[in-house]
């Protein structure tokens, strides 16, 4: 397909695991594509020239920046990167997209949020779990009423690619991510908010280093991830966790973590991660004070049930039963297309969306608090609540 001259021109910034939702924005002719890349590792650069046909690469993120042609810029680096690449973007007049978290410190957000309070220029975060089938569907069960007014939230989140996604690289290392109660949970903490109506207000937190941090088959400094880093389907030989081979040189974040929340709205809300499970998928449970839901399954095909008519002993058979689509487009269970959609939408109109800048810093709050509790014997966090100034303006479609 041939690029018109609608298509909004994007331009990237890092290319790796991330670099699907690159892929997925450059659809020539269709609306959007990417005209520049950047990403200091040549071999990322390879793959970007052949898998987005025609876009310029350097391997400094201030040619991207700088190029008169993009329009948008996308921010896929690691996490610690975020607010400098945004504020750099921002200043620069182009509409950022910033992958989630928004940044590892709730300060670094606050800053990323002001400028883009001041330039006037449109921020988006990619907190694609808003558009995964499963998370919107419990919120349109919740939103019906069905459970009446939510009262306590449960999450359990079973990481089984754990050893293969987070101890082989950049994200074992506190100085690169905080902790995976930030990489990883800033996903499921937005949820928390979104589905019960309100943000973190206080936290408290467990956790440890309780299998990859003794598994002694580690890569040595400098040398870069083994080809088989990841391996996923029968036969797969990553399991048990003590198989794991390369695993980065520096390994200093949990792999296990159990999390209390006060919100600010009265909700109490529990968030429980492991990423040494057999299994990869999460388990939410939400109870009102007329009933209880919870989503079995978390992709195509998964069933949130709800049972609301009675008490009982154990009852398999829900009162209702609510099925997500069976087909799967695109990653996150169908999440990312419709994440970049709506980005490519808000860069060309403006207006509210369905991610919030507010939320991910509030995500953001919440996890920072919760890492800092477990590094503390579990001694509880206040989060500190965003600018009412700012929250007014994003809440407006960020429009002054």
């Amino acid at each position: 397909m041939s690029e018109t001259p609608d298509d909004l021109r994007l331009g990237v910034i890092g290319y790796g695991l991330r670099g699907s939702i690159a892929r997925l924005a450059h659809r020539p002719g269709a609306g959007s594509r990417v005209v520049a890349l950047a990403d200091p590792d040549p071999a990322a650069r390879t793959a970007a020239e052949l898998e987005l046909p025609g876009v310029r690469t350097s391997a400094d993120h201030r040619a991207v920046i700088d190029d008169p042609e993009v329009e948008a810029v996308l921010v896929l680096t690691p996490d610690h990167t975020h607010a400098d690449l945004a504020v750099a973007a921002l200043r620069a007049g182009r509409t950022v997209f910033v992958e989630k978290p928004l940044d590892i410190t709730v300060g670094r957000c606050d800053e990323v949020l002001r400028t883009a309070y001041e330039t006037g220029t449109r921020l988006y975060v990619g907190h694609n779990l808003r558009h995964m089938p499963v998370v919107r569907l419990m919120r349109e069960v919740i939103g019906s009423g069905a459970i009446g007014a939510v009262r306590t939230v449960w999450v359990r989140h079973f990481v089984g690619y754990g050893g293969d996604w987070y101890f082989k690289d950049w994200h074992a290392e506190r100085r690169y991510t905080g902790g995976l109660l930030l990489q990883k949970a800033a996903h499921d903490l937005d949820v928390v908010h979104w589905l019960a109506g309100g943000y973190t207000g206080t936290v408290q937190a467990l956790g440890d280093l309780m299998v990859y941090g003794d598994l002694p088959h580690r890569r040595g400094p400098g040398e870069p991830k083994h080809a088989d880093w990841y391996t996923e389907g029968p036969g797969d030989d990553h399991w048990p966790p003590h198989a794991q081979r390369g695993l980065n040189p520096v390994i200093d974040v949990e792999d296990v973590s159990l999390v209390n929340m006060r919100l600010d709205n009265g909700v109490l809300a529990a968030y429980q991660q492991c990423c040494f499970t057999p299994d990869y998928w999460r388990n939410y449970t939400v109870i009102g004070d007329a009933g209880r839901l919870e989503n079995f399954g978390d992709g195509p095909g998964a069933v949130v049930k709800v049972w609301n008519s009675r008490r009982s002993e154990y009852r398999g058979e829900a009162d209702a039963v609510y099925t997500t689509p069976a087909e799967e487009d695109g990653g996150h269970g169908g999440a990312d297309p419709l994440l970049v959609a709506e980005f490519v939408r808000f860069a060309r109109e403006g207006g509210t969306t369905d991610t919030s800048p507010v939320a991910a810093r509030m995500a953001v709050a919440a996890g920072a608090g919760a890492t800092e509790s477990l590094r503390d014997a579990g001694a509880p966090r206040t989060v500190p609540g965003p600018d009412p100034e700012l929250v007014a303006y994003f809440e407006r479609g960020q429009v002054r």
